[in-house]
């Protein structure tokens, strides 16, 4: 009879040590968002995150202030636009969240 070699155990202390203002889901979504592209504008990140805008400037908010996106209020023509951007912090944050994630998942 053939025996299943023993699963390896769960490194239970790195979830523990996950940063934890990514680890959010609507601030990963929005992480996630901004890993993608260069900028996005705040309309386009409500979209398609499906937040409310109250609940994505609070979260946008918690981000700016660690430092890992930038906000720039600008107008376009007439209208107000507000445009994000992950920071050099904020990419290397999201990068070393990922890492995290995939060793847990191994």
């Amino acid at each position: 009879m053939k025996t299943e070699p023993a699963a390896k155990p769960v490194d239970a202390q790195s979830l523990l040590e996950v940063d934890r203002i990514i680890h959010e889901p609507a601030r990963l979504a929005i992480v996630a968002v901004l890993a993608a592209c260069e900028s996005a504008d705040f309309v386009y990140l409500r979209n398609i995150t499906g937040m409310t805008q109250g609940n994505l400037s609070v979260h946008l908010t918690k981000l700016e202030d660690a430092g890992y996106v930038a906000v720039e209020k600008r107008f376009v023509g007439k209208k107000p636009n507000t445009l994000c951007r992950l920071t050099p912090k904020g990419t290397a944050a999201f990068k070393q969240y990922r890492a995290q994630m995939a060793r847990l998942v191994k």
